[in-house]
């Protein structure tokens, strides 16, 4: 696997970086995270430091969040390349086309060139541990996304084979879990039974390599788009951002699991009894802190590289 050591372990830039401007490129869209470029057959991801939580963006940019975004995201859409194919062209300012190049230094570390594909409106999550929303549903239901688990559970339990529990969004834009006979008509029967297999596959490579690395991937979830009728990965991989990160060392089935993921922001927020509604919180000096060096542990441990 190609490794970039003119980005690895290059320092975020002093001042975090909220939202990007790129004047005469054209403006393809923004969201909680990244904002997107249009460049013709092709688009630029630009990650920024934004952090968002029960699907509300914080007013408290995380420093250098957008680097370890984008960086982790290359090294894993490298290493399963072989896997499926992906979106993912370069990260290298240096590759990007010409007319980004007055741009360099802002997009340094935090931009990845990609080829433009038709987004799939699914949000394909593979879990093999249980938590969060997962562990929730079984506590009330016995069941999770529908599907019934056995008895007895606790939290942060391995389960016994990772299981897929796609999602959608609302017009309110959070998530809102679904059926796999549910995805069915959204996505059509060919393509969900596409789109399971590759994550499973995904997940179970991903895991493999993260627990090598002393750490669990408790679950994650990943996106995919259609070029030239194919389903190939796109958005981002295995990242703090769209996965829960355990260290192997502490795990401990039966409640929380420590983590190098946004958990610990999510954490603090339920502590001071947030309605998990726009306006956020202020987050304190502290947080923002702890946050930034989570997401940085999370890439140190998995890559083995400094960030």
């Amino acid at each position: 696997m190609k490794v970039h050591p003119y980005l690895i372990g290059a320092a975020p830039a002093p001042t975090p970086v909220a939202q990007t401007v790129l004047p005469g490129i054209p403006f393809f869209a923004r969201g909680k995270v990244r904002d997107i470029y249009d460049l013709g057959d092709r688009l630029l991801l630009v990650a920024s430091d934004r952090i968002s939580a029960f699907d509300v963006v914080m007013n408290e940019p995380i420093p250098g969040k957008g680097l370890v975004l984008t960086t982790l995201s290359a090294y894993w859409f490298e290493a399963t390349a072989e896997l499926l194919p992906n979106h993912y062209i370069s990260i290298d300012p240096a590759e990007f086309p010409t007319e980004l190049q007055p741009f360099s230094a802002q997009l340094f570390g935090r931009a990845m060139l990609v080829k433009k594909a038709e987004r799939l409106d699914i949000e394909c999550v593979v879990r093999g541990y249980l938590s969060g929303s997962a562990w929730n549903e079984y506590r009330t239901m016995g069941t999770v996304a529908g599907l019934a688990l056995s008895r007895g559970l606790k939290e942060s339990d391995k389960l016994e084979k990772p299981i897929f529990t796609p999602a959608t969004k609302s017009a309110s834009g959070h998530d809102i879990n679904i059926s796999i006979e549910e995805m069915k008509p959204i996505v059509g029967a060919e393509v969900t039974e596409t789109l399971v297999q590759k994550s499973i596959a995904l997940y179970n490579f991903a895991e493999q390599r993260a627990r090598s690395r002393g750490i669990i991937l408790a679950d994650t979830k990943f996106e995919f788009g259609l070029l030239n009728g194919e389903a190939i990965l796109i958005d981002e991989v295995c990242t703090p951002d769209s996965s829960r990160f355990w260290p192997a060392d502490s795990y401990t089935p039966g409640g929380p699991q420590p983590s190098f993921d946004k958990q610990y922001l999510r954490d603090y927020l339920l502590s001071v009894g947030w309605n998990k509604e726009s306006p956020p919180p202020t987050l304190p000096t502290e947080v923002v802190a702890g946050t930034a060096e989570k997401y940085r542990e999370a890439f140190t441990r998995i890559t083995g590289l400094e960030r």
